[in-house]
Order: C-alpha cells, then sequence, then structure tokens
C-alpha cells in the first residue's frame, strides 16, 4: 500500500493491494493486506475502510509513496520488500507489488494466486527519481502462479512470466479489447463494453485484477471472468476515487445494463 500524492498535492491511500482488496472485499471475500510501511501513517489512511479489511502493516521507516507528475510518477519514498509470506491459509492469493516489494515465494496454502505484474517491471535511479521501466528476470517470476494481469505497455518487460509458467494472461488495453492466453488454448480477445466518461481511472487495473482472480478461484472460465472483470473496472471509473469500487450487486447491474 502506497501513499499517493496528487497533482495538485492532495495526498490519499494507493497502491495495488488498497484498491485490489477493496474489491475483493466488496465482492464477499474476507480480506488480509499484508503491506510495509508506518503502521500509524497507513492505519490513519485506511481509518475510512477499517470495517471493510483487515491489516497487517510491517514496520519501516517510511511508507512508500508515489507522486503524480507530467510524463509519469516519481518515488519519493519507498518502504522496501516485504518478504516471504508466513502460515499462509488462503483462498487467494495476490501478489500486488508497486515496487518489488513481493517475494517469489511464500510458505503455507494459496489454493489460487494471482499476480499484477507492474510493481515487478519498475526501476528507479534513488528515492525521489522517476519511475522507469525494466526488464523482469526470471529470479523474480513468482514460484507458482495461476493467472497474470499486465497491460500492453508492460507485456513485452514481464515477458519472463509467460516463458516461466504455464499461467493464464490477461492483457489490458484500455478501450481496445483484453488479450487472454491461457495454457493450452489459442489466445482469443474480448471486446470492452462502451461505457460513460471516464471519471478516474487510478486503480482500475487493480479492480479487474481482483475481480479476475476471485472470480477464476470460484471456478468460472476465462470468458466469464474477464467479462466480470470489465464491468467492475467500468464501475469502478465511473466515480471517484476508492468509494467508487463496486459491490456484487453494482457489478451485477452494470452486467445487466451494458453486456
Amino acid at each position: 500500500m502506497t501513499i499517493d500524492v496528487l497533482a495538485d498535492g492532495s495526498r490519499r491511500p494507493g497502491g495495488g493491494a488498497f484498491y485490489s482488496a477493496l474489491q475483493a472485499a466488496r465482492l464477499g471475500q474476507r480480506t488480509l493486506v499484508i503491506t510495509r510501511g508506518v503502521p500509524a501513517e497507513i492505519e490513519a489512511m485506511m481509518r475510512p475502510f477499517a470495517h471493510e479489511l483487515t491489516l497487517r502493516v510491517l514496520p519501516a521507516r517510511s511508507t512508500t509513496t508515489l507522486e503524480t507528475v507530467s510524463g509519469g510518477q516519481r518515488l519519493l519514498a519507498w518502504a522496501g520488500p516485504v518478504g516471504v509470506p508466513d502460515a499462509l491459509d488462503t483462498n487467494v492469493l495476490h501478489l500486488a507489488p508497486v515496487a518489488h516489494e513481493t517475494a517469489s515465494r511464500w510458505r503455507g496454502r494459496a489454493d489460487f494466486v494471482g499476480l499484477t505484474a507492474q510493481g515487478l517491471v519498475r526501476a528507479w535511479a534513488h528515492e525521489g527519481a522517476m519511475l522507469e521501466r525494466r526488464e523482469l528476470e526470471p529470479r523474480d517470476v513468482p514460484e507458482r502462479c495461476d493467472a497474470v494481469v499486465v497491460s500492453e505497455q508492460e507485456r513485452a518487460s514481464a515477458a519472463a512470466v509467460e516463458r516461466e509458467l504455464e499461467t493464464l494472461v490477461a492483457v489490458t488495453r484500455g478501450d481496445r479489447p483484453t488479450i487472454v492466453a491461457a495454457p493450452g488454448a489459442r489466445p482469443f480477445e474480448l471486446h470492452v463494453p462502451p461505457h460513460d466518461a471516464v471519471r478516474d481511472d487510478v486503480g482500475a487495473g487493480d479492480v479487474f485484477a481482483a475481480a479476475l482472480f476471485t472470480a477464476l478461484a470460484r471456478g468460472e472460465g476465462a470468458r466469464a471472468a474477464v467479462t466480470l472483470a470489465h464491468a467492475a473496472a467500468a464501475v469502478r471509473i465511473a466515480g471517484d476515487g476508492a468509494a467508487a469500487i463496486g459491490d456484487a450487486a453494482a457489478i451485477d447491474a452494470q452486467l445487466g445494463a451494458r453486456w
């Protein structure tokens, strides 16, 4: 989880773990977030959402802080790696690094493992520098993964995931069709239905991933799971901030209205 500093100087909670955890919780999942940072700082930011999920904050001297600037994002502070999670006992493990925080292995039970690879293909020269893209090294690939979500811009950098693992890969491309490549099957594209004007798209990819992993973990096929994920993302971008992340009823309504 991160502190996101917006262009107007305001600060709000962010990071893939934040947005995806809220979406999972609003789809009825009991959700635990393992993160690293300044506990009091993160807990204060998360107070409005404390009733929806559980936090485990590993102490650090600073909380990872990202600033939105012209041309991208600047890494103002980095909390450091989370390390190897211990004694996991979960239906779904979502690895959601922002800047190389997650380990490639873990201990315990995870029935389904999903990865959003954005944070594994980022690099920065020092705190205060702009985030850049780098090629994912094989040693950073998770020991096991059932599904991966990458953007079209990240796919080449994250190619090691597809080389090293037999896993479902969903490649998001904004309003263009999502590419889905599954082991033993021909890749296919799934149309992104039209939606109303975008009010705020921060975290939309993480919402997409959380809905996708939730559906796949409960046994839905790839097409149905991606369709649900598209609907979840559409609900998110129609409103402002984390409050716009939809519950099951809002996502079902979106499916009924648009699909």
